[in-house]
């Protein structure tokens, strides 16, 4: 077998330089000189017979469609490389070093800081390096490396994102507490739209989906009075009195950033709950530090569900 054309510096200096944009951030990174930033991707161009970046004066690097390919497979040889590392310095026992995942924003401040406290107390000598984006970004991030795992809604994901469910999320419905239907427990939808105008949480795919179960269940679409993108945004429209909500997550206080209040009701019509999932690549074998977030985001949700039913 012939030995590889790159060195495991080379790859990290080429991966270095195509996260920040240039030889100069890389090198300041690394704490190396822009010279041996230079020199080992230049070696590895050569080596390999592909230009992998695009110079640019003044402005930088951009990877060539080669060297976007090259970049995924570096990430995931250098992530195994440190699995390697770790299995012969401690016999395969505690894991170490980073992680990267990505997380839906609005399942961020729900989720994200309890699930990187239970797995950096399971595993303290690793990191969590976490990017929050919308869906079409998070499957971006998969798909070129810069993620090996994501943490986003079950929806509209092809057939070589592999994923999980690792929780389901009711809709429901808030109301101002000062609404005429606000000391119910249910609602049917159709009470609302014939009456009430519609305060929309507006970001790609979570519009269509309440919209959807709107039209789904009730047969009316209602009118939009205000669309904003800013979960506390909408909640604050509802509590002045203009309109009600559809969300999904569950604040654990009633009350919204001006000090107005808001109440939930269940949805009484049958409405699809929306997945939440743990995604990765079909493509990717997953590193050890990987499989073990996995463990713990399945086994963290499983902990709120049972807490959940049992109350």
């Amino acid at each position: 077998m012939a030995d590889p054309a790159f060195t495991l510096v080379q790859l990290r200096y080429f991966v270095a330089a195509a996260e920040h944009g240039s030889m100069t951030a890389a090198a300041k990174s690394l704490l190396v000189s822009q010279s041996a930033i230079s020199t080992a991707i230049a070696g590895l161009e050569h080596d390999l017979g592909v230009q992998l970046f695009l110079r640019h004066h003044a402005r930088g690097l951009t990877p060539t469609r080669a060297g976007t390919a090259f970049l995924r497979e570096a990430r995931e040889f250098l992530s195994h490389a440190a699995d390697l590392e770790n299995v012969a310095r401690g016999a395969g026992g505690d894991l170490a070093g980073e992680l990267y995942v990505g997380c839906f924003a609005t399942l961020a401040p729900f989720f994200l800081p309890g699930l990187i406290t239970a797995f950096e107390k399971a595993h303290p000598a690793t990191t969590l390096q976490v990017a929050e984006g919308e869906h079409s970004g998070l499957k971006a991030a998969l798909r070129s490396g810069e993620c090996e795992l994501s943490l986003m809604y079950g929806y509209d994901l092809e057939d070589d994102i592999e994923r999980v469910v690792v929780h389901r999320l009711r809709p429901y419905v808030i109301v101002s507490s000062e609404h005429r239907l606000a000391r119910r427990k249910r609602v049917r939808l159709a009470e609302l739209v014939e009456t009430d105008q519609l305060i929309l949480l507006d970001l790609p795919h979570t519009r269509d989906y309440f919209l959807g179960t709107v039209v789904d269940a009730t047969g009316i679409r209602p009118q939009v009075r205000h669309s904003t993108p800013g979960f506390e945004t909408v909640r604050s429209f509802v509590a002045h009195g203009h309109g009600f909500a559809l969300l999904n997550q569950l604040p654990a206080d009633d009350v919204t950033y001006d000090g107005g209040r808001v109440v939930p009701l269940r949805i009484q019509d049958q409405v699809r709950d929306l997945e939440i999932v743990l995604a990765w690549m079909k493509s990717t074998r997953l590193s050890r530090r990987a499989r073990a977030f996995r463990h713990t985001v399945t086994g963290e949700f499983a902990n709120m569900t049972s807490l959940h039913q049992k109350n």
